[in-house]
């Protein structure tokens, strides 16, 4: 089975912005800045399907067939 590192580090970089962006929101709703809480939030929901269709690629690719 040939083992492929891209796919789990990108969704480690996915995670670690997504973590950051929801850091990132809450830090700016304190300070009320509030359309940065929106820009944030929005990178935040946009990075879950974007982490969703890498995992998706990297299983296909794992089993062989790709998508």
């Amino acid at each position: 089975m040939k083992s492929s590192y891209s796919g789990v580090i990108l969704l480690a970089l996915i995670l670690f912005a997504s973590i950051v962006c929801t850091q990132y929101t809450v830090n700016m709703y304190f300070a009320q800045r509030y359309i940065h809480v929106l820009l944030f939030s929005g990178a935040t929901v946009i990075l879950f399907p974007l982490a969703w269709i890498v995992y998706g690629k990297t299983i296909g690719d794992r089993r062989g067939g790709g998508k």
